[in-house]
């Protein structure tokens, strides 16, 4: 993308495939930022105190896959307020193999040491007997790899897929990025029914 003339975009929406090695920071503390992936011109719009574009959400250092970024305040909250419920999908390697009382304890909802509610994955599959597929609708701090210790395995691997209706393409690369098109946006903020659990 670098050196490509760009049409107008009056508020900006992408799309990054985030390495690991990266935070999700403006001023990181020991990895290197995703904003240093990012043209000039898209860290810096706007202007004032909250200029650029926006992590909407994060991922750790070490988890890669798909993260969206923007400039509207409110597609920002649509996609990370906990009231909407969009579906966010990992594909998780773990240390132990599965077993089928792991994947249901998921799926009834684990006690996290900052919540007395049980948190529940929305979704949740064995792939093989060390990939996990585990779909969430909220987000806390470290929620997968909190979640997966509670039921006595270990993330060993951590990969975002999708959010809402939105795969990460096959063709992004780690550390590139591209805008997202009018129908994706238009997806994205459409009403999202999470899938029943328990």
């Amino acid at each position: 993308m670098q050196g490509e003339r760009w049409a107008y975009h009056a508020l900006a929406y992408l799309m990054l495939h985030k390495p690991a090695g990266y935070e999700c920071s403006q001023k990181p503390s020991t990895y290197p930022s995703i904003y240093t992936l990012l043209p000039g011109p898209l860290r810096s719009r706007g202007g004032g105190a909250a200029a650029g574009v926006q992590a909407v959400g994060r991922l750790d250092q070490d988890t890669t896959g798909l993260l969206l970024l923007s400039d509207d305040g409110k597609f920002i909250h649509r996609m990370t307020s906990p009231r909407h419920h969009v579906p966010k999908v990992y594909e998780v390697q773990v240390k132990h193999p599965l077993d089928e009382r792991q994947i249901a304890r998921l799926l009834e909802g684990v006690v996290l040491d900052d919540d007395p509610r049980p948190v529940r994955a929305a979704a949740c599959q064995a792939v093989t007997d060390h990939h996990l597929r585990l779909t969430l609708t909220d987000g806390k701090y470290h929620q997968v790899k909190r979640m997966v210790a509670a039921v006595s395995n270990r993330v060993e691997g951590l990969h975002r897929s999708s959010v809402g209706q939105l795969m990460l393409p096959a063709d992004l690369l780690p550390g590139q990025w591209r805008w997202l098109t009018n129908a994706e946006v238009f997806a994205l903020t459409q009403k999202v029914v999470a899938p029943a659990v328990g």
